[in-house]
């Protein structure tokens, strides 16, 4: 088996009729289960499991991913994770990577729905760089980009999201779910499931930066919407090595290290300047994503959030903050959710690490 089980906890007696929510990440596989209660959602269970990494500094491989697994090995650690977890409901909503799909935001005449919805495939070729006919098509209004034009009353122009996921992904994902023996109720995209997660209906302009295991994700949402995604190729396992390396100690020291020190300032952190400079690189290119966008939109951008595996090292949103001279949040996509008091000392954690799962799990049926 090539996953270590991580964590699971049991919150309380469940119906088996709530949503998991499944995050197939490039280094472990999350999943949470909520029930509605009234209008608000209760967090009722979760679990993780998380490649197995080489502890050989000659054998580390920064390419490794669960997404180039054989599908049946994903498959196979999917249902061990529901079995030691205890999940009891069935209807899954599975997120697939930003690196597997595209989106943008596009900009089109408005006359009604039904004629955007005939005119858009051919406005999409424009931008999708495969054919049409190889992936699914998903598209909302997100915005009015003129004044109302003043025969119709009806926005001249608008702004709209558009989505494409290859065929063969959504097939994939299908065949994973089916195999596990639950119900795959819908597929999304991941930076869709971390906004709702983390914004809600907040609408102002917001940086997340994701920092996986493999890569960081720095998404630009305004409105609700995506407006801006770019995917840098480092993660928290590229710092990790960097410590393994650096220090010559094993890849699970190294990650004790990390967790430990990160980046507090103090005479006896002894992995910070092993890590400093790929961090100052994700920090510029964070600062070239939002100066752009800034710069194109004529607008500001206050907020930056702070969300996945690295976001809880010491020292980490207080650097960003400095860096960037902006306000820096840790995302607490919790505070959505009812839970109970005994998960304060591990909440942290959960919103850091669980936040692409939640959004999932709280999607409504549409």
């Amino acid at each position: 088996m090539v996953f270590d089980f991580l964590k699971s906890f049991k919150l309380k007696s469940i119906t088996g009729k709530g949503t998991l929510g499944l995050d197939i990440g490039t280094s472990s596989i999350k999943m949470v289960e909520l029930e509605k209660r009234g209008s608000r959602f209760e967090l009722i269970n979760y679990g993780s499991f998380e490649l197995k990494e080489s502890t050989s500094l000659s054998q580390q491989n920064s390419n490794q991913s669960i997404l180039k697994l054989p599908d049946q090995e994903i498959t196979v650690g999917i249902q061990e994770l529901v079995t030691k977890a205890n999940f009891k409901s069935t209807r899954v909503v599975a997120s697939i990577p930003s690196f597997s799909t595209f989106a943008t935001v596009i900009e089109m005449p408005y006359v009604s729905n039904e004629d955007l919805a005939r005119a858009l495939p051919y406005e999409a070729r424009k931008y999708i760089p495969i054919p049409l006919d190889e992936v699914v098509i998903d598209w909302s209004i997100v915005g009015v980009v003129n004044n109302q034009t003043p025969v119709t009353g009806k926005p001249s122009n608008v702004e709209i999201f558009l989505a494409a996921v290859p065929k063969d992904e959504t097939g994939r994902y299908h065949n994973i779910i089916k195999g596990v023996g639950l119900k795959l109720d819908a597929i999304e995209l991941e930076n869709s499931a971390l906004i709702r997660a983390l914004l809600g209906n907040d609408l102002s302009p917001t940086v997340i930066i994701n920092i996986g295991g493999r890569s960081t994700s720095i998404i630009i949402v305004n409105r609700g919407y995506e407006r801006v995604s770019h995917n840098y190729e480092v993660g928290g396992f590229e710092i990790t090595k960097s410590i393994s390396q650096s220090l010559n100690v094993s890849i699970e020291k190294a990650e004790e290290l990390k967790k430990k020190f990160g980046l507090k300032k103090s005479d006896d952190n002894i992995v910070s300047e092993s890590m400093t400079s790929l961090i100052n690189m994700m920090v510029f290119e964070t600062q070239k994503t939002i100066s752009n966008y800034e710069e194109s939109k004529n607008e500001k951008i206050a907020n930056v959030i702070l969300v996945g595996g690295l976001a809880n090292m010491p020292g980490m949103a207080d650097y960003f903050k400095d860096k960037l001279g902006r306000q820096v949040f840790l995302g607490n996509p919790l505070s959505r959710l009812i839970h109970p008091p005994e998960l304060r000392p591990i909440s942290a954690e959960i919103n850091s690490v669980f936040g692409v799962a939640i959004g999932l799990a709280l999607r409504e049926n549409k």
